[in-house]
């Protein structure tokens, strides 16, 4: 198997649900990212052998084969073929476990792994129900058989987080600190330009329609407080669990170029980070969030590493019982968690978060002179990818 290096990364500013992103069509937006990606180590696309890009609800627009679509949307040429994953939330990081593969296996020499996700207009739920074009229903996407799995226990992500809560004792003080916490790191990166590297402008509407060009995430509410956090209402049936310390609802793309070793030196370029280990998993189908807990250990015997070893740890924070609870099983460090916020302040549009959480962590290991990442989120269906990045 051959190293593989990933020599450009970039992802748009995550947009709020209905914020600046809100007449963006997918194609669209996953077209400028690639163009970004390309641009930005003067890479002709021409080189481009595959897209392999991650999106959760793959309909309307971000149907057919969006990596396609995103290939026509943007300069590359019709030679450039693209694919579609899903893996739900953990989409992209697949994408990019996919396309090292590819590489890996000397299938090929240069692919793009990529997410989007537009939720402002697929929203989760949007491919249940609806029907058939001679007017039959479509049938349940989680059909019978996930159904007998769980004998009947059925829980949302929100009360399978709340169980998740339960069972490694984790309060909901301590996810109100963590989610303060992760909008404060989120706001102390962006005054301090740590994501500047890793954004690229994006044009879009401000509230009263009028253009703009976005250059900071606008998910994050430095306001956040405990105070304000104790006074949401629990949601979607759970004791607890409230809006704060649950991701939100928001829209993104992102792209990362992947390349051989030979590539890189006939090329002359310099690489961001060397692909160490990828693991996937499947976890408990009630509980449904808990894969980044196997995913971890999994991913770090496949290297040879101990959590030690990593200098940065990006957990997905779709729900905040999630990493915390990953904190307690794994006892892992809280000052290498999430170091410049994550999806509660950053947003999770679930497709793209994987890609993005990559963009983020191997941007952040160059700015503190670090060695290794680790990237892994729990998923819908009850599974987690897992991938561990070396800084080069």
């Amino acid at each position: 198997m051959r190293d593989v290096y990933i020599v450009s990364a970039v992802r748009s500013p995550v947009g709020r649900r209905n914020g600046y992103l809100r007449e963006w069509k997918a194609p669209e937006l996953l077209g400028a990212v690639l163009d970004e990606v390309v641009a930005r180590i003067d890479l002709d696309p021409n080189l481009i052998e595959d897209v392999v890009n991650g999106t959760v609800y793959q309909v309307g627009e971000q149907g057919f084969t969006l990596a396609r679509s995103g290939v026509f949307a943007s300069k590359f040429p019709d030679h450039v073929s693209g694919t579609s994953v899903n893996r739900q939330c953990g989409s992209s990081l697949t994408a990019i476990q996919l396309a090292h593969g590819m590489v890996a296996s000397n299938t090929m020499d240069i692919v793009i792994a990529s997410g989007c996700e537009l939720m402002s207009k697929y929203p989760i739920g949007s491919d249940m129900g609806g029907t058939l074009p001679d007017g039959r229903p479509q049938g349940d996407c989680y059909g019978q058989f996930y159904i007998d799995r769980v004998k009947g226990k059925i829980y949302n992500q929100a009360q399978a987080a709340q169980a998740i809560a339960e069972n490694w004792g984790v309060t909901k003080e301590m996810c109100d600190e963590f989610a303060v916490a992760s909008h404060q790191n989120a706001h102390k990166a962006t005054e301090s330009g740590y994501f500047k590297n890793e954004i690229m402008p994006v044009k879009g509407l401000d509230k009263e329609g009028n253009e703009i060009v976005m250059e900071q995430d606008e998910t994050i509410r430095p306001d956040t407080s405990l105070e304000k956090l104790a006074g949401l209402n629990p949601v979607l049936g759970t004791e607890w669990i409230t809006a704060g310390i649950s991701s939100p609802v928001t829209d993104g793309a992102s792209a990362v170029v992947l390349m051989s070793g030979e590539k890189v030196k006939e090329l002359n370029l310099t690489p961001l980070a060397r692909i160490v280990a990828n693991a996937v998993v499947g976890s408990d189908p009630v509980l449904m969030l808990t894969g980044p807990l196997v995913a971890t250990p999994k991913v770090l015997d496949k290297a040879g590493l101990k959590m030690d070893d990593i200098d940065i740890f990006e957990v997905n924070e779709a729900f905040a019982p999630i990493p915390l609870a990953w904190v307690k099983e794994l006892d892992a460090p809280m000052d290498k968690l999430n170091v410049n916020g994550g999806a509660m302040a950053l947003g999770h549009p679930v497709g793209n978060s994987g890609c993005r959480l990559t963009v983020t962590a191997i941007n952040e290991l160059k700015r503190r002179g670090a060695k290794r990442a680790l990237v892994t989120l729990c998923t819908g269906g009850a599974m987690a990818p897992a991938t561990i990045f070396e800084s080069v």
